[in-house]
């Protein structure tokens, strides 16, 4: 036998080792948000993500080295998501006050379900410089795409007249807000509270007054488009 087959047949026979588990992201993603449901940002680590996720810490620091990695594939997956849902809401319509509507719904849809992270999400105010500045103007972005929509309503007179960034703010603001006063043992649900922003912005009679401007031969189309 030569050096070489002698070499070759070690090789052979040494043992691959055990193969690399896949970590989901998206499971990364719930156990963050878990995380900081529980104890806020400081509560979030990767020891307490792979504990989360029955994993060794090894094993999860091939995939997700640092905590500003974990904070980014939360919010990865959630901007995401929330871009495309609010693309299609107002694709989905050519009538501003529909789009603004499911905007809302949207709105207020995510607010609950995101409400163990939704002020992080949308403040910054915890989150780490990088993290911060990564997602920062994808907040722009969407708050973008939002004005737009108020803009159009405003030109369409389902909004009184005003400044279309201080009013998307404001309704962003308060749709926001609910992540913070929800509690679900009082039973409301988010189509409701969606609801309640609709009247109270008075969108519930947009219908009525495009009726009355078409009676009166001044309707005209005038809907947000979306930008990609």
């Amino acid at each position: 036998m030569t050096a070489r087959d002698s070499t070759a047949n070690s090789s052979s026979a040494r043992p691959r080792g055990r193969p690399r588990l896949t970590i989901d992201r998206d499971a990364v993603a719930d156990a963050v948000a878990e995380l900081l449901a529980e104890g806020g940002f400081e509560a979030v680590g990767i020891p307490e993500v792979a504990e989360k996720l029955s994993v060794s810490r090894a094993t999860l620091y091939r995939t997700v080295p640092t905590k500003v990695d974990l904070m980014g594939i939360l919010f990865e997956r959630s901007t995401r998501d929330l871009s495309k849902q609010a693309r299609a809401a107002i694709a989905g319509s050519d009538d501003s006050a529909e789009q603004l509507t499911r905007l809302i719904g949207l709105q207020a849809d995510a607010a609950v379900r995101m409400r163990r992270f939704m002020l992080v999400f949308f403040g910054g105010g915890e989150l780490p410089p990088e993290v911060f500045a990564r997602w920062h103007p994808w907040s722009q972005r969407y708050e973008k795409m939002w004005q737009r929509v108020v803009a159009a309503n405003m030109r369409d007179g389902n909004l009184d007249k005003g400044d279309p960034v201080v009013a998307t703010r404001l309704i962003l603001g308060m749709l926001v807000w609910v992540s913070r006063w929800y509690r679900q043992v009082e039973k409301t649900t988010p189509a409701e509270i969606a609801d309640s922003a609709i009247h109270l912005l008075g969108l519930a009679k947009a219908p009525a007054k495009r009726a009355a401007r078409s009676r009166n031969g001044q309707a005209r189309p005038s809907a947000a488009k979306t930008s990609r």
